[in-house]
């Protein structure tokens, strides 16, 4: 396990790390919250690994992302075609319906 954060001892606070720290995925699990807000606090980004290889990195949000939801965000975007109503073929082609 690698974790380049140095907790002082006697304060129980983090000092200032200049490179992305590393957490083991089981240490990230269980300290989850507190290291998110580091990164938030800091703006360090956190590499996750499992096995020692790297699995993710959390990075803190980014205010200039514009924030858009999955509903309508494909408004306008489509054209219709020709008849939507008439059927796409005979009654005829269809075995079910001729016999």
């Amino acid at each position: 396990m690698t974790s380049l954060i140095d907790y002082n001892q006697d304060m129980g606070t983090p000092n200032a790390v200049t490179h992305p720290q590393t957490v083991a995925i089981s240490e990230f699990k269980a300290r989850c919250l507190s290291l998110v807000e580091h990164v938030r606090r800091t703006g360090q980004p956190l590499i996750v690994t499992k096995h020692g290889r790297p699995i993710a990195e959390v990075i803190p949000a980014s205010a200039d992302r514009p924030r858009t939801g999955l509903l309508g965000s494909a408004s306008d975007t489509g054209r219709i075609l020709g008849d939507i109503v008439s059927p796409a073929s005979a009654a005829g082609d269809w075995e079910v319906i001729g016999s």
